[in-house]
């Protein structure tokens, strides 16, 4: 399955967002694999931020990851550079942006 996501990087932290994903932990990317990622792109257009992820199960994804002390950590490191945040509670599942055209 696809999910695609929106979130929001603060006007005056783009720099470091990008910085951190320069550096993504070898671990958390083990992790999202080992929860059935097979693909996870960002697009940034502003401050705005896209997500799209190809995943097995997209709510057996958050449920793993959600206390994943690697995932808190990132998450908390994150969330001192976002607006808006990527939701890996259970109500998180449905928060992906709807399908309005495809090809």
């Amino acid at each position: 399955m696809r999910v695609a996501l929106h979130t929001r990087v603060r006007s005056d932290r783009i720099e470091a967002y990008e910085a951190a994903h320069r550096e993504v932990p070898a671990e958390l990317a083990a992790a999202i694999r080992a929860a059935g990622v097979t693909g996870w792109t960002i697009w940034r257009s502003g401050t705005e931020l896209f997500h799209v992820i190809e995943c097995a199960d997209y709510a057996r994804l958050l449920a793993e990851l959600e206390r994943l002390p690697v995932n808190v950590a990132w998450q908390a490191r994150m969330a001192e550079l976002l607006d808006v945040v990527h939701d890996y509670s259970g109500a998180g599942a449905d928060a992906g942006l709807p399908v309005v055209w495809e090809l």
